[in-house]
């Protein structure tokens, strides 16, 4: 090591469970990077060694029968951290080929100093020029850093459709390169790897959208940077983990009742779909609502809580017969199956003028898309196709940007947003919050339906809209997780309420 901090060095290895919360833009952790270099004199090739040891013991530790590994580099401090990992093995004993992406000759400062020092230990490089990638058992991506903004072309774009085609397995450094660090999003190619290790702040561009399909499992080392670099820079995102909700479910008080926990009106099932409003009233029971009601077409009024008898179901055709159900209330969820007939914009108009606090989802949302409304006292669950309608753009363009959609949702219809999909997303006044948890056997009818009875049932027991929206997400998607461990293929949403209930009482 350089220095006598980098000789006391020891890299640490964090576990998605285990990582922290806070995320930061990629300014922001350029930021970060810059405060410790020059306010707390940490210098730069000591930070870029540690980073180096941190990926060189990742790739140890996941893949420990690796004996051939090659370095793809570029010609920035991306790839000073390759030269790094490369010199480690090299030291090693490990057969280590190097591909050099760019113009050598741009290294400056301290990746020139790391390629030297590889050099100086016995290892060669040869020029990357769109030949076939050479066998190996791990490649590790240094290409590009995290301050890519346009997207990947030329040699770096043939790299990258090369590593991905390769069958070795891929450690990304610090970012699969291509990826946009905050919008998580490809810039027109990006490198799809088992394992990224990232450095100093989490990005929170790895958290949502596309992002999980490309960096795979996410290792964490701060790099031994002290805690006053933060001090200057607020997250921009949080994760979202159960533990930080715990205060918020405290056990109940032993002469508790059911008018302490409130009553959860659900709004929806036009003819043929009941079973949304069904799933929503099952899941506000199952995470402890005092009563729970539902107000749907009268030809499912009989039969729908046949087998769930705690369900009181109304026959409802005309907003004058919603509102004595509306009155009762603490809470109202509506849009699981309500259609966009007259009979849904019936009962969707005099939600809206009920003066409870709302739960709004599927085709509630769609309606409140032709005339937008704002309020504080409402949470919006839209996936990016109802996102798109309330702002008057594609799925794509959201998907493309999920924290900006989620923002400017909040800003033109107020109260808490919470974009469904991988990564969800939940922005509120107070705060952007991402879920990191959850599965692509999810991906599946009724899911959103479960999580709308989940907020709704949390909001009428007294949590705050921010709080509720953000623990149901968690919830939600956990309780997935742990339905998921007899297989994603095949998973409906009712096989959440089982592990729900274990969630709720720890």
């Amino acid at each position: 090591m350089a220095s006598s901090q980098a000789n006391r060095f020891t890299p640490t290895r964090t576990a998605m469970n285990t990582l922290p919360t806070d995320l930061y833009r990629a300014a922001q952790v350029r930021e970060l990077d810059r405060t410790a270099i020059e306010d707390f004199q940490i210098p730069g090739y000591t930070l870029m060694q540690r980073a180096g040891q941190a990926a060189f013991d990742v790739l140890r530790a996941r893949w420990p029968q690796a004996a051939d590994l090659l370095v793809i580099a570029g010609p920035g401090n991306n790839g000073g951290d390759g030269y790094v990992v490369a010199r480690l093995a090299h030291e090693v004993g490990m057969s280590v080929q190097v591909l050099q992406l760019g113009d050598a000759g741009r290294l400056r400062g301290d990746a020139l100093r790391a390629r030297e020092d590889y050099l100086a230990a016995g290892g060669g490089v040869e020029p990357y020029g769109g030949q076939a990638l050479p066998g190996c058992d791990v490649i590790v991506d240094a290409l590009l850093g995290t301050g890519l903004e346009r997207e990947v072309r030329g040699g770096f774009w043939d790299a990258i459709a090369a590593v991905n085609a390769h069958p070795g397995l891929v450690l990304a450094v610090d970012i699969p390169s291509g990826l946009h660090a905050d919008r998580g999003v490809p810039l027109g190619a990006a490198v799809r790897a088992r394992c990224t290790v990232t450095f100093i702040g989490l990005k929170q561009g790895l958290f949502t959208g596309l992002a999980p399909d490309y960096c795979g499992e996410i290792c964490f080392d701060a790099l031994g940077v002290p805690q006053g670099v933060y001090a200057g820079q607020e997250a921009a995102a949080r994760r979202i983990v159960r533990e930080r909700y715990g205060a918020l479910l405290r056990p109940r008080e032993r002469t508790a009742h059911k008018g302490h926990f409130g009553h959860v009106l659900v709004i929806g099932g036009e003819q043929g779909t009941s079973g949304a409003a069904r799933m929503a009233a099952q899941a506000a029971a199952r995470v402890g609502a005092g009563l729970v009601s539902v107000a749907t077409r009268t030809v499912h009024a009989p039969v729908l809580n046949a087998d769930i008898p705690v369900l009181m179901v109304h026959g409802v055709e005309d907003a004058p017969d919603l509102e004595p159900l509306l009155g009762r209330a603490t809470v109202v969820a509506i849009g699981p199956g309500l259609g966009r007939g007259d009979w849904g914009r019936r009962m969707f108009t005099a939600a809206l003028a009920c003066g409870r606090p709302l739960v709004v989802d599927a085709d509630a949302l769609n309606l409140l898309a032709e005339a937008p409304v704002s309020r504080q006292d409402w949470v919006l669950t839209p996936h990016p196709g109802e996102a798109g309608r309330l702002l008057g753009r594609d799925a794509g363009a959201i998907q493309g940007d999920r924290y900006g959609a989620a923002e400017a949702l909040a800003q033109r219809l107020g109260g808490v947003v919470v974009l469904k999909g991988a990564g969800t997303v939940v922005r509120s006044r107070e705060r952007t919050a991402v879920c990191s948890a959850g599965n692509p056997g999810m991906a599946t009818g009724g899911m959103g339906d479960v999580l709308t009875g989940i907020v709704a049932g949390l909001l009428a027991q007294g949590l705050e809209p921010v709080a509720a929206a953000e623990l149901g997400v968690c919830l939600h998607a956990t309780a997935g997780d742990v339905a998921a461990r007899e297989g994603e293929r095949g998973l409906i949403a009712t096989d959440l309420f089982a592990p729900l209930r274990r969630l709720l009482n720890p």
